[in-house]
């Protein structure tokens, strides 16, 4: 997948905002304000990083070598994928796993207010 395929996919997504709060490379995608995918636009291939549960965090490291702690963020739950090598399902898959996370940990006025509009 290439960086502008992830960039519509995760804009395809409710309520999802996109900006640059670090510096002007990486692209943060956000739902309810809280990030959800780092992807730096300057990589030379495309990489992005998710959030995923510890568990499923394991196994993929294990499985495939694209995918690893993610740079400068907790490693237990913060992946960065390499997406040269991975199926587009798995990405997508990844992307969905992350934005769900994040929305789940959202308070429930918030998530009522996503889900309503």
């Amino acid at each position: 997948m290439e960086i502008e395929e992830i960039r519509e996919y995760c804009l395809s997504k409710k309520a999802v905002t996109e900006g640059f709060p670090f510096d002007n490379e990486t692209l943060v995608f956000k739902v309810g304000g809280k990030i959800f995918l780092f992807l730096p636009l300057e990589s030379t291939q495309p990489t992005f990083s998710v959030k995923t549960d510890p568990a499923w965090s394991e196994e993929l490291r294990e499985k495939y070598f694209q995918i690893n702690g993610a740079f400068h963020l907790n490693k237990t739950h913060w992946n960065s994928v390499l997406c040269e090598g991975l199926k587009k399902e798995l990405i997508l898959k990844l992307i969905d796993h992350s934005y769900d996370l994040v929305f789940k940990s959202l308070t429930k006025k918030l998530k009522d207010e996503i889900l309503n509009s």
